[in-house]
């Protein structure tokens, strides 16, 4: 095969797909990246058998063909290329010739043949959401998936499509978050999933504001169209935990706040929050919220601030990267904090569909 690019459009086409391969890999083809040249176009294709991404730009093809090179290496060199056009030619070998400029690097590959073919999903169930409701709640939720690997049912995010809902949840035991969002689709493609974490970071950078993604589901595997871009992953087999138990019902107070002001100053107090005492202190009391963090071989940081509350005084604590996470994924104005009491979780809510419920720390006086 023989094509010539611009640099650009070559390290693009990679860097979409690079974050798939594998690190430490027992096959050395999922180490590399899989290169088809027709049509005028240039495909690439990654997998680390469990999700696999696919992803193509324009280029002149001089000689059809495929191969697969190693695609770490493969995007350091085209990163450091001195000239904006590149010419490749591969050999019957799978021995890539690269020439930019001056530069000329000569890479051994693979051949494509053992290359592990992407899933097939005809007659899976298909589904057409807005790019910016499936990026939009996969921010105000992924940050809630658990990293513990014992619990795997938690290592992705629950998607739920029922009642002309598409319902995104994530939780690691201690908080949990969750969107709502209306979506039309046929009553026989209700359906519950569970989207792996890794398939997670990459749909985000795949998703953008406008256009629709095409999401197919077969039994075990969910794909995502997205332009030119397809994203192929395995589900996560297993029952995930009754969420909506763990949301608390009728709060007793509510109190509105600032959002990017909690966030800057749970950020400046938990400076002094210590790894043993890993929480800060809300203490409530008419229109205002005392925010403190102490730890006895450290010292301590308190901050006020001004809110809307009527209610007794009251405290409680919270783990302050726990309650940093939502208030970062958000961007309206004001979040609304509903409490029970001290030892009861609370609720982040905002206007519209989002929820947070984080449980309390307990703290010594």
């Amino acid at each position: 095969m023989k094509f010539r690019i611009s640099k650009e459009a070559f390290l693009d086409g990679l860097q979409k797909v690079q974050h798939v391969v594998s690190s430490r890999t027992t096959l050395p083809i999922l180490s590399n990246v899989l290169l088809v040249a027709k049509d005028g176009r240039l495909q690439f294709t990654t997998t680390d058998l469990d999700v696999g991404i696919t992803g193509s730009v324009e280029a002149q093809i001089e000689k059809e063909g495929a191969t697969t090179l190693p695609a770490k290496r493969l995007v350091s060199i085209v990163r450091e290329l001195p000239a904006s056009e590149v010419e490749v030619s591969v050999d019957s070998k799978n021995h890539a010739s690269i020439r930019s400029g001056p530069s000329f690097f000569k890479i051994i590959g693979l051949g494509e043949a053992e290359f592990p073919p992407l899933p097939d999903f005809s007659g899976a169930k298909e589904f057409k959401i807005p790019q910016f409701t499936l990026r939009d709640g996969l921010k105000k939720t992924s940050y809630a998936i658990s990293t513990d690997e014992t619990r795997y049912v938690l290592n992705g995010i629950f998607t739920s499509f029922h009642d002309g809902k598409m319902t995104l949840v994530a939780t690691d035991g201690r908080r949990l978050a969750m969107v709502d969002s209306d979506l039309e689709f046929p009553a026989s493609h209700e359906t519950d999933v569970i989207i792996p974490s890794k398939a997670v970071q990459e749909l985000q950078r795949l998703l953008g504001e406008s256009g629709d993604v095409i999401v197919k589901l077969s039994d075990s595997q969910i794909s995502f169209a997205i332009g030119d871009s397809l994203l192929c992953s395995k589900l996560i087999e297993g029952n995930y935990p009754n969420y909506r138990q763990v949301i608390p019902g009728d709060s007793n107070e509510r109190v509105v706040i600032s959002r990017e002001a909690l966030l800057e100053t749970v950020r400046r107090v938990s400076l002094l929050s210590s790894e043993k005492s890993n929480s800060v202190k809300l203490v409530f009391s008419e229109n205002r919220i005392e925010v403190t963090a102490n730890s006895p071989d450290v010292g301590e940081a308190q901050e006020s601030m001004d809110v809307i509350y009527q209610g007794p005084p009251m405290q409680i604590a919270f783990n302050p990267e726990f309650l940093q996470a939502p208030l970062r994924a958000l961007d309206s104005d004001d979040v609304y904090l509903d409490l029970i009491d001290e030892m009861s979780p609370g609720v982040l809510r905002i206007e519209g569909t989002f929820l947070y419920v984080l449980m309390p720390m307990r703290v010594t006086n």
